[in-house]
């Protein structure tokens, strides 16, 4: 492959404003100086960085830049400096811009005076680039397994103007470009996707821009006119790819557009090498329809405050996933010491989701066209949930280091909406780490608050993931929850139940259904406020629950647990795979003496604090 850099641009408006504007001389050591040569990020020349981020022999077997005659000599000086081969320096013969040629002319330029035939990545030498970790051999890597040239886009900032820019509308799903718009008038296009001067060209694909520069004006030979014919009438495949960070042209600006947009660019870099960034996500109780999630059935679940996950990211040298102290040990006091924990907590921690979730966001941000800056992190993790007693412990710290992830690499919802969010979690367990789960406490997570989730067939064949409503939190009845102090692996409790439901077994299949129906049922009373319905509905649930799963799978620790709430009247049910009850107990005065009698049985016992994200000053999304 071979590489392009475009700096034939002649850079009068920023020069003529040095000249007329700069009164305090702060600038005038600028004039002359041709615009991509201009001190950058960090003080480095822009051409500094796009020299540094393609040097890569492995990736292109030749380097060319293409500028005028009247800065030749400019960037002849440059290359001599920075061991770049100056034949390689084309002249386009240009002095003002006039007569210049035009950006698809000098790559055509280019390419005819050096006989090029291989694909091509061209790059405009004169862009500010907010994030300068860039690693282009991802764009490499995304080109290659498409059939079609490849152009690179950004999501713009509300202060950009959509009509200074070519705006991309790109399919989702394929990632192709289905429309090129160049400086769209106001209503055109809603899109915000900004097309910069960095694209990928097939060798196949290379007469054409000698065909459009025949046909065109000297004044009309921009790319973005380029793209607009061959997109819009669908000459050739064209494909997307996102770079999550800022780009701004320097030779579309003047001197206070340029100094505003380093400054900008330079804290944002400043700000994110200074910086941590924290996340929680929170435990949940499945209030109603579980374990119907993984058998197209329905569900409403809550996250509660009383138990979280806390990641944290921070940038440094070199990628550390640190071990929790007590989640991931490492030493231990005594071979029986080791033999007791082991016994316990089992032999799995959260190092492992860390991990996890960092191989399956990158393999997403690939798979998905989003070209991921090279930059390394430390991640480390806290937790209080309760292990093994099914409040979605795993899939919390999962969800807590995407939140991390996300931000860091300046990802949106755009990229990853919060529907596709709760499937990445659960594949990050159950691809991954091979984890027993269903998707209502990723989905849970990820919406936070009260959920209603719809996992019909119809819906999750037609859309890739269910119908998820958040439900209005305000009155909720107190909710209580208690957990063995000693629990076996929640994941167990699932026993034989999917492949009976797969193999058709009517008594599962029905017993879904009914769970679905009794979602249905508990979204009403929520709504209405019915806690009396509500409370019947919870103990329904977990008697459907018990008839299909039999006392032998449930196990002895939970229907204790559901046979002692029971003697003070209150309703009960699994809030997930085992380990722990929710209920519902409508007479206060009872609240205390089960409290006491659940500690004296050996159980934990706490009263439900809901965590509503409308109202909630902690932060937990990013």
């Amino acid at each position: 492959m071979i590489c392009v850099l475009l700096v034939a641009g002649h850079g009068t408006r920023l020069q003529t404003e040095i000249k007329q504007n700069d009164d305090t001389g702060m600038y005038s050591h600028l004039i002359g100086v041709p615009k991509t040569l201009l001190p950058g990020i960090g003080g480095k020349k822009i051409l500094d960085f796009w020299w540094k981020t393609i040097n890569l022999r492995q990736l292109f077997t030749e380097v060319y830049l293409v500028t005028n005659a009247d800065k030749y000599k400019h960037f002849e000086r440059w290359a001599t400096a920075n061991d770049f081969p100056v034949e390689n320096i084309i002249n386009d013969g240009s002095t003002t811009e006039e007569d210049c040629l035009g950006a698809v002319a000098d790559l055509e330029l280019a390419i005819r005076s050096r006989k090029l035939q291989d694909d091509i990545i061209v790059i405009a030498g004169d862009m500010l680039c907010a994030d300068q970790n860039f690693d282009i051999t991802q764009v490499i890597r995304f080109f290659r397994s498409k059939p079609g040239e490849l152009l690179i886009y950004y999501e713009m900032e509300e202060s950009e103007k959509s009509n200074s820019r070519g705006i991309v509308e790109v399919c989702p799903d394929s990632h192709r470009i289905t429309r090129f718009w160049e400086k769209p008038q106001e209503g055109l296009t809603s899109s915000r996707l900004a097309s910069v001067v960095f694209y990928c060209i097939q060798r196949e694909s290379l007469p054409l821009l000698s065909e459009f520069t025949s046909q065109m004006e000297a004044t009309d030979r921009s790319f973005g006119r380029f793209w607009e014919h061959i997109v819009n009438q669908n000459l050739l495949d064209v494909f997307g790819m996102k770079l999550p960070t800022g780009f701004q042209l320097i030779g579309q600006v003047g001197l206070s557009d340029y100094t505003k947009w380093l400054t900008r660019f330079s804290n944002k870099e400043q700000d994110k090498s200074d910086r941590s960034i924290t996340f929680r996500s929170f435990a949940r109780v499945g209030l109603m329809g579980n374990p119907s999630d993984c058998f197209n059935g329905k569900t409403i679940a809550m996250t509660i405050m009383n138990f979280w996950a806390e990641v944290t990211l921070v940038k440094s040298q070199s990628l550390v996933l640190v071990p929790h102290p007590l989640n991931d040990p490492t030493e231990f006091g005594s071979l029986q010491d080791l033999f007791s924990i082991s016994r316990k907590e089992g032999y799995f921690g959260g190092l492992r989701l860390l991990q996890a979730t960092c191989k399956k966001f990158y393999q997403f941000c690939c798979q998905q066209g989003i070209a991921l800056t090279k930059q390394n992190f430390t991640l480390k993790y806290d937790t209080n949930i309760p292990r093994q007693v099914g409040l979605a412990g795993s899939s919390a710290i999962v969800s807590a280091t995407l939140k991390c992830l996300m931000k860091f690499y300046n990802l949106t919802d755009d990229d990853l909406p919060k529907p596709v969010r709760a499937n990445f979690i659960l594949n990050v367990e159950t691809d991954e780490l091979f984890i027993t789960a269903g998707l209502q406490d990723r989905v849970a997570q990820v919406y936070e608050g009260l959920v209603y989730m719809d996992f019909s067939k119809k819906v999750m064949e037609e859309q890739g993931y269910g119908n998820y409503i958040s439900m209005d939190m305000s009155g909720l009845p107190l909710f209580w929850l208690a957990y063995l102090s000693d629990p076996s692996d929640s994941g167990r409790i699932h026993n034989n139940i999917r492949q009976r439901w797969l193999n058709g077994d009517t008594l599962v299949v029905e017993a879904m259904q009914t769970f679905a129906q009794l979602t249905d049922q508990a979204r009403v009373a929520l709504m209405e406020k019915d806690w009396n319905c509500l409370a019947q509905l919870m103990d329904h649930n977990f008697e459907l629950r018990r008839s299909v799963y039999t006392d032998e799978c449930l196990g002895p620790g939970n229907l204790k647990m559901v046979a002692l709430a029971k003697e003070f009247g209150s309703a009960v049910k699994l809030p997930g795979s085992g380990g722990a009850v929710v209920g519902l107990c409508l007479d206060p005065e009872k609240l205390e003496p089960m409290r006491q009698a659940f500690q004296e049985a050996g159980c934990v016992f706490c009263v439900i604090i809901p965590y509503n994200p409308s109202v909630s000053a902690v932060s937990s999304q990013p």
